[in-house]
């Protein structure tokens, strides 16, 4: 390949970049100027003087929107999300590891709610709960769409760990007296951490900004992507802009926190070894 053809190639693969930095990351910068607005200001430029007003509103009494609960159910959704996710996947990973009878089966009907529509499972489980004559609730039947939303990258992401993970370390600690507890204690568990780190903040941010299989599934009371969804009807304040930029800064923030906990994992494993 000549350097001319590389050079167009990279042009375009560099167009092509700036495209996709200008459409994630433009209008995120809008909403988060746009927080910073005067109190005389709108929604829309050009601002009318900067001020912290509508951040101090967020934490005041508000006509419409309950910031502060709603909050705490997609957070509360988001820990149980997590926790669940990384038991399950990681029990999956390890019973995968060794053929048995229906396991092919059982994996496609782990990954098919994937090819799903989110509405339509939203949907089923909330007509299934009216059916039985069980109220839906965030902690009930949304904790369950959730599940059929998360579990399945959760488990494809420990089958790609352990497909990579060699069974000599098992067998050397087994030939050292170790038992089957112990070799999955101090072997297998410090060299998947990392892993299960990210298989957990994966099924924590896929659930705390989970807004369609929520819809149908929540009850009477919302969690804060549906709040935030029933606030673009109702809000004519750049509030809206504060809670989007409060929001944002909160998922970098457990983001920055996991990726801390992985490098903390891994140099610990890299002074083992």
């Amino acid at each position: 390949m000549s350097r001319e053809a590389r050079s167009k190639e990279f042009y375009v693969l560099a167009a092509f970049f700036a495209l996709f930095v200008l459409f994630l990351y433009g209008p995120l910068s809008a909403v988060l100027i746009l927080s910073f607005q005067g109190p005389d200001g709108g929604l829309t430029f050009p601002m009318h003087g900067v001020s912290l007003r509508w951040f101090y509103n967020l934490f005041e009494k508000q006509a419409v929107g309950d910031f502060g609960a709603s909050f705490r159910r997609s957070f509360m959704l988001g820990l149980m999300v997590m926790v669940v996710n990384v038991v399950v996947a990681l029990l999956a990973g390890l019973a995968f590891r060794h053929r048995f009878r229906g396991s092919t089966a059982l994996f496609y009907m782990t990954v098919a709610s994937l090819v799903v529509p989110s509405i339509i499972i939203s949907l089923g489980i909330g007509v299934v709960f009216q059916q039985f004559g069980l109220k839906p609730a965030w902690y009930s039947s949304g904790f369950g769409a959730h599940l059929t939303w998360t579990l399945p990258f959760g488990v494809l992401i420990m089958f790609a760990v352990f497909n990579r993970f060699s069974p000599a370390y098992e067998e050397a600690a087994r030939d050292l007296g170790a038992t089957s507890w112990q070799t999955f204690r101090h072997v297998v568990l410090p060299m998947i951490a990392p892993s299960l780190v990210g298989v957990g903040l994966f099924g924590f941010t896929l659930s705390y900004d989970e807004f369609a299989r929520t819809l149908m599934t929540s009850g009477t009371y919302n969690t804060l992507p549906l709040e935030i969804y029933a606030m673009t009807t109702n809000v004519t304040t750049p509030v809206l802009y504060a809670l989007g930029t409060v929001t944002t800064l909160f998922s970098f923030t457990i983001i920055l926190i996991a990726l801390a906990v992985i490098l903390v994992l891994r140099r610990r494993q890299a002074r083992i070894s």
